[in-house]
């Protein structure tokens, strides 16, 4: 059972990252969906998502997903709060009880030192260097805040700064200070770096 890591987020958080190495018909068989995705690997890491969804709390109601005008997925009864995010083969997912919440994984890509422009700035840039592991968190951090957010105007450099990043705190702390439309909050996130992917998650919203 590839479950690679499971983790606690303050006193109602809790996440999980699972690496898909078995079947569709495994995850088919344990969440009784049929999703109508053409598809096959997207299929999967939908199947694969709500199943990590069942793992970390059995009782979450599958068939009560829906999805807002951003297509941000939520429960219509509101038992819950969850964040859900794919990278072939690695499925992340956030669930809380009381708060809105975050998460965001990608593998690595060469490519990302291109565009880190687009979503980084200048002094951004500086905090990540030429580092693909680090640019691509950077990505997963505002990724995160975005999906908290659920609104689609959202600019990546104006409205999420990221204003520091310590590596040598265990959980690599980091924070962004949201700033859009009179809101305004500092946003705490820990991360995850490996050989494989980087991960972001919302930790704490001051």
């Amino acid at each position: 059972m590839p479950l690679l890591k499971q983790w606690n987020i303050g006193t109602s958080g809790t996440a999980a990252i699972w690496q898909i190495e078995e079947p569709e018909l495994f995850f088919a068989e344990h969440t009784g969906l049929s999703p109508d995705i053409k598809n096959d690997r997207r299929r999967t890491e939908h199947l694969a998502s709500r199943f990590l969804l069942r793992h970390i709390m059995p009782q979450f109601p599958l068939h009560l997903i829906t999805k807002d005008y951003t297509n941000k997925p939520y429960l219509s009864n509101q038992l819950c709060f969850f964040s859900i995010s794919h990278s072939w083969p690695y499925i992340a997912v956030i669930i809380d009880t009381l708060h809105e919440t975050g998460i965001d994984i990608q593998t690595y890509h060469p490519r990302i030192t291109e565009i880190r422009h687009k979503f980084l700035s200048p002094t951004e840039q500086l905090l990540t260097g030429n580092d693909p592991q680090l640019i691509t968190l950077a990505w997963c951090a505002k990724e995160s805040v975005y999906k908290w957010y659920g609104n689609r105007k959202v600019d990546f450099i104006a409205h999420l700064p990221i204003t520091s990043l310590d590596l040598y705190t265990p959980k690599m702390n980091m924070y962004i200070n949201f700033n859009i439309n009179e809101l305004s909050s500092k946003i705490l996130l820990h991360n995850i770096i490996t050989t494989d992917f980087a991960c972001s998650y919302i930790s704490d919203i001051g």
